[in-house]
């Protein structure tokens, strides 16, 4: 079954290829032939209106290659058409942002001629991705050719067949030259500058876009705390008092830090058009399963499932697991004090460099177990979280993020916490964030820069050797960067990297004032992490799609309970001090009281600086306030016309007006 490409033409295609759309190889003929006529049907007829072509690979070393690997491209016309479906935002002519509409394209910014180069890859990429997704069943009882793989009316059928393990994978394909000129603004020169936020935001999109603004925003953000880090570290530290004052600048700035970001990430998301874009309807995730119903909000009869039931597995068996976890983490952690105590009896027995390099090891194992820990639980929380299967991506998103902050927070920080508050051995306290820092620091740049950029160096290696070996001298750039592209990791979205600068926020945040260049350490890691996490980007995972978003949603949350959790322990802290207590040498009871003043004075002073600095900008809330004023006045004027065509037509007649003019103010009689 030849559907389009061969091996011969497969780099002269009648359209710009935009997606990749790869079935399984077993996939029966019907239902390929089935899926690509509702591909490229009428939107009238139900269909997605798409272009759609098929990759024929030769066979290599008696493999068969998979067949079913298909090209998916559109016309200008449907993808402009596409923007307004998806409600794209773009710059009009006055300079705000609005919501594209074909009928008034030419009012806006940069739309010239037919509106060739109007919408960047990823936007393009974005409505297919979108029409793919709501390609629905019409009449259909079942895919064609299995019997058993039901289908409902209104349900997508790109997520039945992903869910059914008959649609392998589907991805955007890298735009060659506009990766090269990304790569080499990105990361290919080293150089201190901002990153390229709007060539990243028009190749990968606003989600991403955003996360590499958070990265950068933290890693400046740091920079004062690193200056005055470092002098507090290498003058006279070993007088602990000292820390009172770090602890203050401390608590300030983890308040001002994250009220400042939503103000950037506000304008970020303004200047982008997802600002003030209307959140789409959500559709049921891919692997969401459960008895026939009906939906009352969709009017649909699709698969449901009771809340109840869902809520009886999250608290009888996901909760105790989490808990159980948790009893796991502070047994490791009470093992781990066990092999301090033991490497520092034997240093004071026998004091030496070896001994005295034997007690930094507790400390490395304990943070590399803490690593392995973290991993471990991830995979656990990912298979629990989709057992007590989530309606929604977001719900399943909520309840990963939170199941995964709770231990990690846990697993990470409990050791620091016995530390400070139990033991009160500051020194001790000092050596062990060092150690988790540090040791962390290495193995995240080892698991996350090095090791995906050797294994995809082996995996191009081999790709490139095969097609060298089938054609020869002859280059089938489409077809060579098709296989490449679908051998690699795809990429899982941003919840790992948000997770680690999350725990980097909190040894900053938490207990920094103990060891100052934590600050410094963080932000080498970052500017490091800037260029691991480009490189990867662009050549080590598949290219993602884009998402629009307006802010990094549930970790604001997340960063904003660290930085509460950071004004309890910074206070305690200084209350801890020697400075502090010799104000206090009878009473302790007293100074508890003044530290949990002062500790809720900070507390009150947080809240109200969050609520008097506004989150958007001022001329940003004009401009969203005139576009809502400009939206109502254009539907008062419809409606005014409305009325007066239907009044005229009533007096003039049904007749006295063209079908034409009937049909664009919608008069039905």
């Amino acid at each position: 079954m030849q559907l389009g490409l061969s091996v011969s033409d497969s780099d002269v295609s009648s359209f710009t290829p935009l997606v990749v759309l790869e079935l399984a190889d077993d996939t029966k003929a019907e239902a390929i032939t089935w899926l690509l006529n509702r591909i490229r049907d009428k939107q009238q007829n139900g269909g997605a209106e798409l272009l759609v072509n098929q990759l024929l690979f030769p066979a290599q070393d008696d493999q068969k290659p998979n067949p079913n690997v298909f090209v998916v491209g559109s016309t200008l016309q449907r993808l402009l058409n596409g923007a307004e479906d998806v409600g794209l935002f773009k710059e009009f002519q006055d300079g705000t942002m609005r919501g594209f509409t074909y009928a008034n394209r030419e009012s806006f910014n940069d739309f010239n001629g037919d509106g060739e180069g109007f919408l960047s890859d990823a936007e393009c990429q974005y409505i297919i991705k979108h029409e793919l997704d709501t390609l629905r069943a019409k009449n259909e009882e079942h895919v064609p050719g299995y019997p058993k793989l039901k289908l409902y009316p209104g349900k997508s059928v790109v997520r039945r067949l992903q869910s059914k393990g008959v649609l392998n994978q589907y991805f955007p394909l890298h735009n060659k030259e506009d990766l090269k000129r990304l790569s080499f603004s990105w990361y290919k020169k080293f150089k201190l500058s901002f990153q390229p936020l709007d060539d990243i935001r028009h190749y990968f999109g606003e989600g991403l876009a955003l996360y590499f603004g958070f990265l950068e925003y933290f890693t400046f953000a740091l920079v004062p705390m690193a200056l005055i880090g470092i002098p507090y570290y290498l003058f006279d530290w070993e007088d602990y008092d000292k820390y009172v004052l770090f602890a203050v600048f401390n608590l300030v700035w983890s308040t001002v830090f994250l009220e400042v970001w939503k103000r950037c990430s506000a304008t970020l998301a303004y200047g982008w058009g997802t600002l003030s874009r209307k959140k789409a309807f959500e559709e049921p995730r891919a692997g969401f399963h459960g008895a026939l119903g009906f939906n009352p909000v969709t009017g649909r009869e699709e698969p449901v499932y009771p809340s109840s039931k869902r809520q009886l597995r999250i608290y009888l068996v996901s909760v105790p697991f989490v808990l159980l976890c948790l009893y796991l983490s502070f047994y490791v952690m009470m093992v781990y004090f066990d092999m301090e105590f033991w490497a520092i009896n034997i240093y004071n027995e026998d004091p030496s460099i070896a001994t005295s390099i034997l007690l930094f090891v507790p400390s490395i194992i304990y943070a590399v177990v803490i690593e392995i820990m973290n991993l471990l639980y991830r995979f656990a929380a990912e298979f629990l979280t989709d057992w007590e299967n989530h309606r929604l991506e977001s719900s399943f998103q909520n309840h990963l993020v939170l199941k995964v902050l709770v231990f990690n927070f846990v697993n990470c920080f409990a050791s620091l916490f016995y530390i400070a508050f139990v033991m009160q051995d500051m020194v001790l306290l000092r050596q062990s964030l060092a150690t988790l820092l540090i040791t962390s620091q290495i193995l995240n740049q080892v698991m996350e820069a090095f090791l995906p950029y050797w294994l995809q160096r082996r995996r191009n290696k081999k790709v490139h050797k095969r097609m060298r070996r089938l054609m020869g001298d002859k280059e089938l750039p489409l077809l060579g960067q098709v296989k490449l592209e679908t051998e690699m990791n795809t990429y899982l979205g941003t919840f790992d990297d948000y997770l680690e600068q999350f725990l980097l926020f909190g040894y900053v945040s938490l207990f920094s004032c103990v060891y100052p260049l934590a600050a410094v350490l963080v932000v080498l890691n970052n500017i490091t992490e800037v260029y691991s996490d480009a490189f990867k980007m662009c050549h080590v995972f598949k290219r993602p799609f884009s998402e629009p978003a307006t802010n990094i949603g549930v970790w604001q949350l997340a960063f904003e309970t660290m930085s509460i959790i950071a004004v309890v322990t910074n206070c305690a802290l200084i209350g801890l001090s020697p400075q502090v207590k010799a104000y206090f040498p009878e009473s302790d009871t007293q100074l508890i009281l003044i530290v949990v003043a002062i500790e809720h004075v900070l507390l009150a002073f947080k809240f109200i600086l969050a609520f008097v600095i506004p989150d958007v900008p001022k001329h940003i809330q004009v401009n969203l306030a005139k576009l809502e004023f400009d939206s109502l006045e254009a539907f008062k004027k419809r409606k005014h016309m409305l009325q007066s065509a239907q009044a005229h037509l009533i007096m003039r007649g049904k007749n006295s007006f063209p079908q034409k003019t009937k049909d664009m103010f919608g008069i039905k009689y």
